[in-house]
């Protein structure tokens, strides 16, 4: 019996098992800006929520959480094209036990070279041991110099903003506020994205339609206009439609160009996510 005492005794101060810290990667393919190199430049956005973090506490009534994050692409031998670690570090907050916490997130653009990459991402909460995760995924890089062409589509939490300024977070002259995983919580009334369009060489009425589809065939559609097309140039795309009474689930948003008589001429598709019951946090926190 006093074994058996010991044994419990030891079990329960053994310390709980860390918890696995979120990392969430979204990629959008551009063309390069240098028309010389066959590739692409790559934005990758890294978003980590910090509710997933261990807050430490700092001073009376003051927590706050970090967290360490490397980014790697590798190309198809394994080899490193890119490798950078970023640590980041939420605002200092007063009450660890807040529903919602503001998330963490930083962008890099990287010029790559056509090619089959993997991105990898990994994160460590900087206040507890052991306690990491890694996210993977394959990056295919194609450039084409035929006939019209979309980006990849990056989905918005709120409308392009108009913006003069040049950085991180600003692309063809439009602020770009990111919504991590294509989500859109309780409170979300629209959906925004924005793209680029190449290779328009001559004048042609075109425009745009948009489709948001699940698996289970709910969805929404809208058509509209393509107005200040820059021939031969770059024309940045920045839409938006109403989600209306979506159900919660996972959606596809389908974009495509449409020539004066209604043929598709380009198209992109990305994931979406639709979540009615809970709220997202308030926004993206960017590293200083």
């Amino acid at each position: 019996m006093r074994l058996l005492l010991l044994l419990l005794l030891g079990l329960i101060a053994l310390p709980a098992p860390a918890a696995t810290p979120q990392l969430i990667l979204d990629v959008a393919r551009f063309r390069n800006q240098d028309l010389t190199v066959k590739g692409a430049e790559v934005e990758i956005y890294v978003t980590v929520p910090s509710t997933s973090l261990t807050y430490m506490r700092r001073a009376p009534k003051t927590f706050q959480a970090a967290a360490a994050v490397t980014l790697e692409i590798l190309k198809a031998d394994g080899k490193p094209a890119y490798q950078e670690t970023i640590t980041l570090k939420p605002p200092v907050i007063s009450d660890t036990t807040a529903a919602i916490k503001n998330a963490l997130s930083f962008q890099k653009r990287i010029a790559l070279p056509d090619g089959s990459y993997t991105l990898r991402g990994r994160v460590r909460d900087q206040y507890h041991a052991g306690a990491e995760g890694t996210v993977e995924m394959p990056l295919v890089l194609q450039s084409t110099s035929k006939g019209v062409a979309l980006s990849d589509l990056v989905i918005l939490a709120r409308p392009a903003a108009k913006s003069p300024g040049q950085n991180n977070f600003t692309r063809g002259g439009y602020l770009l506020t990111r919504a991590p995983d294509g989500l859109y919580a309780r409170g979300a009334e629209r959906l925004y994205f924005y793209a680029e369009l190449y290779q328009v060489m001559q004048s042609q009425k075109l425009s745009l339609r948009y489709r948001l589809q699940s698996a289970e065939g709910a969805g929404a559609e809208a058509e509209a206009p393509l107005e200040n097309i820059d021939l031969g140039h770059v024309t940045s795309i920045a839409g938006e439609m109403p989600l209306g009474p979506l159900p919660t689930g996972s959606y596809t948003l389908t974009v495509e160009v449409l020539d004066a008589r209604k043929k598709v001429i380009a198209t992109q598709t990305a994931h979406v996510q639709r979540e009615t019951e809970t709220f997202a946090p308030a926004g993206a926190v960017a590293p200083r």
